[in-house]
């Protein structure tokens, strides 16, 4: 991937002003700080090589002026420091909450194949370098640009063939540079896809705790978090060690300039062509050359940790939601909640079978039907087709007669309610997690959505009420529980369509008989789509629909079905000699 300079450079947009006034400090900065050896020289060569008499008024004279400099250089580096992380710090977090918007706008075929530690690393640990970056990058540079290219126009006045003898050493700084920061970022770049993989396996094993502790597996988590670990230690190992040759050539060569100037400019004094004062003067910029040079070698690392993590940032930028709005797509109001599908086709792959292959059927408005089959058979993914949490590969699925993917996203899910079979709540209190359903209701209105869930009494037992954390997703409440607040989401939301898939899965005899009630109360008036395991939950919906391997399979109701003895008939003789 080629490296996106415009991309890069246009985060500072923002905080141009304040930029610029970081670099115009840091300029005054490096120039304030070449004066100082100037000074020196012309004490030692000048005042104390003349009249002596007078030698101490202007020793003071200059050491007044170079506190004066010294404030100046002090208050200019405090500026520079605070102000330049903060626009960093400002960077990284517009960078964090870009990726995350973006990564909310990618389709559910992405998060199917990606590992969640592995994009928590990206927003996390890949920005966090990237912010040094943006920050010393370009202050670093021009403060010792500045005192680099001083230094050397100083040292051609004070004695230019010795200077130019430095300068010889330059050209193999520049090949070490190329040749080592190439082995360096590809170190750098293994670095962060290792300490992705050590988050991704963390993620996961700490998810599942509870499964662990139950299968006793412990010992097992260890050894595979050990394996990503030991392969993220072998990344840090070459690492160091293109670090430390890179950093060693540099240290080499610096040792062989002194020594050149030590040398050469002693043999210039022997020759009087130099003089001690500026010789002195001359060792003093030299370590002002030295310097940037032994900094920016360092900021090697800095630079190329920065542009693996915004190569690796902008990877996730670069991805285009597979799902997306068309333009000027139509906006719903009111719907009636007429489903069809026509001739619908679907896999996950392009080089996987169909799970659904040319599926038609027509959903009346408030119908309440119910999707039953075999594992396998395709409930759960047509229904995940309505509200395109993926797209149809064939046909097409219509909603009052217009084809979903003429629709706004927003507005088609907003039209539609959702109770998954895997509930997930959200780290927060009871009330925030049914807010969800609808982000501007009232807390009456949370209150009555948790009643018609026959979820108000349990809440009303938990030590805050609807004021309660949960813990993380929702940890802290039993399986029933969990789904009745889910359910009660539903309720607030108030959609004309929606789609129970397993919705009472979770809950116990008990449970599920008292929102059964509820359920059926919510579907009155409404597009109902119900998918149940429990065959005994669905006798009284109006259409069932049998799926198999090949499509429908059959459809009618309960009584109707059982009377075909069919796929429905053999499905409920297997479910009631299982319950036997």
């Amino acid at each position: 991937m080629r490296f996106p300079v415009k991309k890069f450079f246009s985060y500072y947009k923002p905080y141009l002003t304040l930029f610029l006034s970081v670099l115009a400090c840091a300029f005054i900065v490096s120039a304030v700080t070449l004066v100082f050896p100037l000074l020196v020289r012309y004490i030692t060569k000048d005042v104390l090589e003349g009249n002596l008499s007078i030698a101490l008024n202007k020793v003071y004279l200059i050491g007044g002026l170079m506190l004066v400099l010294a404030a100046i250089q002090n208050l200019g580096n405090y500026f520079v420091d605070y102000k330049g992380h903060e626009i960093g710090a400002r960077m990284e977090s517009d960078m964090r909450s870009e990726l995350f918007a973006h990564m909310q706008k990618l389709s559910s075929s992405f998060y199917d194949k990606e590992k969640t530690g592995q994009l928590m690393s990206r927003i996390t640990n890949d920005l966090l370098l990237l912010s040094e970056l943006y920050h010393h990058g370009p202050e670093d540079y021009v403060k010792y640009v500045v005192r680099f290219i001083g230094a050397f126009v100083i040292l051609i006045f004070i004695n230019a063939p010795l200077t130019i003898a430095v300068f010889c050493f330059l050209p193999f700084l520049g090949v070490f540079a190329l040749y080592f920061n190439k082995m360096l970022n590809k170190a750098l770049r293994n670095n962060k896809e290792r300490i992705a993989d050590v988050n991704a396996q963390t993620e996961d094993s700490l998810s599942g705790i509870r499964t662990v502790k139950s299968f006793a597996n412990e010992q097992i988590e260890i050894e595979k978090f050990d394996r990503e670990n030991n392969r993220f230690l072998d990344s840090r190992k070459n690492t160091y060690k293109a670090e430390a040759l890179l950093y060693n050539s540099f240290e080499t060569i610096i040792q062989l300039i002194t020594i050149t100037v030590i040398i050469f400019g002693s043999a210039s004094i022997v020759n009087k062509t130099l003089d001690l004062a500026d010789l002195i003067t001359f060792l003093l910029y030299i370590s002002f050359m030295i310097e940037p040079i032994q900094r920016l070698t360092h900021m090697s690392t800095q630079l190329q940790e920065g542009i693996t993590g915004f190569q690796r940032f902008m990877e996730i930028m670069y991805l285009k939601p597979a799902i997306e709005n068309k333009p000027n797509p139509v906006t719903l109001s009111e719907i009636s909640g007429e489903i069809e599908f026509n001739q619908v086709s679907f896999r996950y792959e392009e080089n996987l079978n169909n799970v659904i292959e040319n599926l038609s059927l027509q959903i009346m408005p408030g119908e309440y039907i119910a999707l039953v089959g075999p594992s396998g058979a395709g409930k759960t993914t047509l229904c995940s087709l309505i509200p395109r949490f993926y797209d149809v590969t064939g046909g097409s699925i219509l909603i009052d007669g217009i084809d979903i993917r003429d629709i706004d996203l927003q507005s088609l899910r907003k039209n539609i309610g959702v109770v998954l079979q895997d509930v997930y709540l959200f780290s927060g209190t009871v009330m925030e997690n049914i807010r969800y359903g609808d982000p501007a209701a009232s807390d009456t209105e949370i209150i009555e959505a948790a009643k018609l869930a026959n979820a108000h009494d349990f809440i009303m037992s938990l030590p805050n009420g609807y004021h309660s954390e949960i813990g993380q997703r929702g940890v802290k409440l039993s399986g029933g529980q969990k789904q009745r607040l889910s359910i009660a989401r539903v309720f607030l939301k108030n959609p004309p369509i929606l789609i129970l898939d397993e919705a009472t899965s979770a809950l116990d005899n008990e449970s599920e008989s008292i929102i059964k009630g509820s359920l059926e109360w919510l579907a009155k008036g409404r597009t109902t789509i119900v998918i149940a395991h429990r065959l005994s939950t669905i006798r009284n919906a109006k259409r069932i629909v049998v799926l198999n391997e090949n499509g429908i399979a059959e459809q009618g109701t309960h009584e109707s079905l059982l009377a075909l003895n069919g796929a429905y008939s053999h499905l409920y003789a297997k479910q009631f000699d299982l319950s036997v």
